[in-house]
């Protein structure tokens, strides 16, 4: 017999050559059923990997980040063994997980149409129903380069070439078809019924457009035809609240080809932009930040101080003045280390909370272009706090408070994931552990779930990143705290503490919204472009039914933008239900339709957009409403 430790500290007992499939069938047949693969003394391993005497073990089923990765790469060969077999003289390149499923890079002749889709998942569900053994087989580099020789796999030639000197290189076999992998996979084809394919793109070679276009075509993956189900719906229904259609439509900003990634914002965007930062703006200065503006062009020498030169230079821009090059600032936080080095604090000044809503430019590929979503220039939401070491899980604490309200109000959930010391960092060890634990111990100290990403931080320290979900339940990361030692050092920073020395502030990144223009693109799908009262552009238009209902109308809005309502008046000789639709597809909260009956009684007849009724109002009452309604942010969603 065997003893295999549990993530609950208890200890299995399996006869000897036992496989982590036989400790899932062991705990429960239901497990059994769903066991995807396994973590092995810390490794990520296939469920048929047999155990050793005081070896750990961690069961993975779908509802683990790891599971959905092991099987949307399954997926991904899945897809490659129907292309092949449809396809024989089709070249493989890469097929990888990603967040939302996965694709495969193939170099083939012609293009792969709808009717070719149609034709490989055919294949594919074909295949499942064979439930091939998916099976690791490992071969020496030479063996590895002569295999794929063999099956005339030009591609994987050079990505075995690429590999690290080792002794051994993996691959999985699945019936006829076998791909360079160091996996793992699931246990068989017959695990991967619920899947579809759902894009073809064109893609170069390593990104290159120097190399060859290749056919990318990404699918998804499930365990259960039900949750594939539901992610296709929620495919359609991301369809109709796309920003960048909703954008169009209510004419909030626009893209346009002499600035590929450079958003124009248009005068409803830039209402809906202001309304948003000036809540920001209130509620940070109730936090007792004060707000600064950096140029947005510095001198080379500040970003190699910073450190941004060595990490981040292929994404920075650069313009030369007075024969010197400058960077137009990919970040805001090198301005405001000077801004905060100008003159000495004590530790009573302590903590400086410095906010600055900063427009940065980032050079993006162009094929990542997406939207407000991914662009070339937008505006952080930064703020860098100046601290001492004693405050610094007082000083999380309220940012995570901050930003957890924020999030409130737009009836966001989110979760949190604290990201650990990665490869490319600078920085001592004793730096990098007193920053992760200060972040950690905050995280503690507020008794929230947390998800731990070892190695994932940024190169000057760890970072606690916000996950939020919007209303039809998609993940995106936007809040950010950063807790960094490095940039007070390299640009000597400090303070005069109680025993008269000089001492080095602890300097806290963070972000709430994230990037403005990606914030306001979640948003726009979040509420599919119906915003609540508080955020909507135009709060309320004015319907008139004929001519003579005029007069009256432009007294109402009079009254309406002197109490601070963002109105329009529609009072064009068009039928009313003409105007009421367009008010609909402008998704305006309140219709105020005035004809004879509310002249003569000098009120006001309201269509409300949530429910479609049509209720009577004073004018001071629909004021009191709105007012109301502006105030309350938190319960208008």
């Amino acid at each position: 017999m065997i003893n295999i430790h549990l993530p609950d500290q208890s200890i299995m007992e399996l006869p000897e050559n036992s496989t982590a499939y036989d400790a899932a069938r062991k705990i429960s047949r239901s497990l059994a059923k769903e066991v995807l693969a396994a973590i092995v003394n810390g490794k990520e391993t296939d469920i048929t990997t047999v155990l050793k005497d005081g070896d750990s073990l961690r069961l993975i089923t779908f509802e683990d980040d790891e599971g959905k990765v092991v099987m949307r790469h399954s997926g991904s060969h899945l897809m490659a063994q129907a292309v092949k077999r449809l396809f024989p003289g089709t070249q493989l390149t890469i097929g990888p997980a990603i967040e939302n499923g996965f694709y495969y890079d193939f170099d083939m002749e012609g293009t792969i149409s709808a009717h070719d889709i149609e034709a490989i998942e055919a294949e594919m569900a074909k295949i499942v129903k064979e439930d091939l053994p998916i099976e690791r087989f490992v071969l020496s580099r030479e063996e590895a380069l002569n295999f794929v020789k063999e099956q005339k796999e030009f591609y994987k030639i050079e990505l075995i070439e690429n590999l690290p000197e080792e002794e051994e290189i993996s691959f999985y076999r699945q019936g006829e078809f076998a791909d360079l992998c160091a996996g793992p996979h699931v246990a068989s084809t017959g695990m991967l019924r619920a899947f579809k394919l759902t894009a073809v793109t064109g893609a170069y070679w390593h990104g290159d457009s120097d190399n060859k276009m290749l056919q990318r075509v990404y699918g998804i993956v499930f365990p259960k035809k039900t949750q594939l189900d539901a992610y296709l719906l929620m495919l359609e229904e991301a369809k109709k609240r796309d920003h960048r259609k909703l954008g169009k439509e209510l004419d909030l900003f626009m893209m346009a080809e002499e600035g590929p990634g450079f958003p124009f914002f248009l005068p409803k965007g830039m209402i809906l932009r202001n309304v948003l930062l000036d809540f920001w703006r209130k509620k940070h200065d109730e936090a007792g930040y004060q707000e600064i503006s950096t140029p947005l062009i510095l001198n080379e020498s500040l970003w190699h101080q910073s450190g941004h030169w060595d990490h981040y230079k292929e994404n920075m821009y650069y313009t030369t003045i007075d024969e010197q090059t400058f960077v137009i600032k990919p970040m805001n936080c090198p301005g405001g280390v000077l801004a905060f080095k100008r003159r000495m604090y004590s530790y009573r000044d302590l903590p400086q909370r410095i906010s600055e809503l900063g427009l940065v430019h980032r050079h993006e590929l162009s094929g990542a272009l997406h939207g407000l979503m991914r662009v070339r220039n937008f505006t952080q939401d930064d703020a860098h706090l100046y601290i001492t070491p004693e405050q610094i899980q007082e000083e999380v604490i309220k940012i995570i408070e901050l930003i957890d309200y924020i999030y409130k109000v737009f009836d966001f959930e989110y979760h949190m994931e604290l990201s650990t010391r990665p490869e490319n960092s600078m920085g001592t060890d004793e730096d990098w552990e007193i920053a992760t634990e200060g972040l950690r111990s905050a995280l503690e100290a507020i008794g929230q779930p947390y998800k731990l990403n070892e190695g994932d931080g940024a190169f000057y320290g760890p970072k606690i990143d916000f996950h939020l979900r919007d209303s039809i339940g998609r993940a995106w990361q936007c809040g950010t705290i950063q807790l960094d030692m490095q940039m007070p050092e390299r640009f000597d920073l400090n303070y005069i503490g109680a025993d008269g020395e000089r001492h080095r502030p602890v300097m806290l990144h963070r972000a709430a919204l994230g990037s403005i223009e990606r914030f306001l693109g979640i948003l726009i799908e979040h509420y599919a472009g119906a915003f609540p009262t508080w955020l909507a552009p135009v709060q309320a238009r004015i319907l008139t039914i004929t001519d003579a209902h005029k007069d009256y109308a432009q007294d109402v809005m009079t009254k309406l933008k002197a109490a601070g309502i963002r109105v329009e008046l529609d009072d064009r000789n068009e039928k009313v239900g003409f105007k009421i639709r367009e008010a609909r597809l402008q998704k305006i909260p309140y219709m105020i339709i005035l004809g004879e009956q509310e002249v003569e009684k000098k009120n006001l007849s309201v269509r409300l957009r949530k429910t479609g009724k049509t209720i009577e109002f004073s004018l001071e009452d629909f004021i009191a409403r709105v007012e109301k309604e502006t105030e309350n942010l938190a319960d208008q969603n």
